[in-house]
């Protein structure tokens, strides 16, 4: 596993940001490691822009803010606009290549991965579930968190009243996960 891992998750309200942030922290402290997790709300919530910085390391960590991620995920082309500049050189961003045109990844500069969340999410019967395709996908490419710890930490994030959809979610994450498996 990796010793540090820092990530802006990005999109629109609505599509789940704040979950994956969620998740992804929780995963991290159930995996023994240190975590930051800084939400930033737009002003609207449901449509508006949302995004969350989480840092997970090995290590103390000093700070939850971070100005040149080593990588992002991006649900939305806005999000994209906005973070993937300031995305360090050599890092990592997955674009849920279902809103956003994979001509505007800098894959010159960045490890860009174009996964169909919504796609996905719709054949797999629910599209809301796109954020848990994003979350696959990146927990596959950095190995931030073993996969299976993200899915049992499902169960500690999600509300008992959606506990019926557990198994769609942890479907979903496969299969982000199985979209960027090379």
């Amino acid at each position: 596993m990796s010793g540090y891992q820092d990530v802006i998750v990005a999109g629109f309200g609505g599509q789940g940001v704040m979950l994956i942030g969620t998740l992804l922290a929780y995963a991290a402290m159930e995996d023994g490691q240190n975590v930051t997790y800084l939400p930033v709300y737009g002003p609207e919530m449901r449509g508006g822009t949302a995004n969350c910085t989480v840092v997970v390391s090995r290590e103390d960590i000093g700070s939850p803010i971070i100005r040149l991620p080593k990588s992002l995920i991006a649900m939305n082309r806005p999000s994209l606009d906005k973070f993937q500049p300031r995305v360090k050189d050599g890092g990592t961003v997955v674009i849920n290549s279902s809103l956003v045109d994979m001509d505007l990844a800098d894959n010159d500069r960045l490890r860009t991965v174009g996964v169909p969340a919504n796609e996905i999410a719709d054949s797999l019967g629910n599209t809301k579930m796109a954020n848990m395709v994003a979350i696959g996908a990146y927990v596959q490419l950095t190995s931030v968190v073993p996969l299976e710890v993200i899915k049992a930490s499902l169960r500690k994030v999600i509300s008992p009243n959606y506990a019926k959809m557990i198994p769609a979610n942890e479907k979903a994450i496969h299969a982000g996960a199985d979209a960027v498996r090379g």
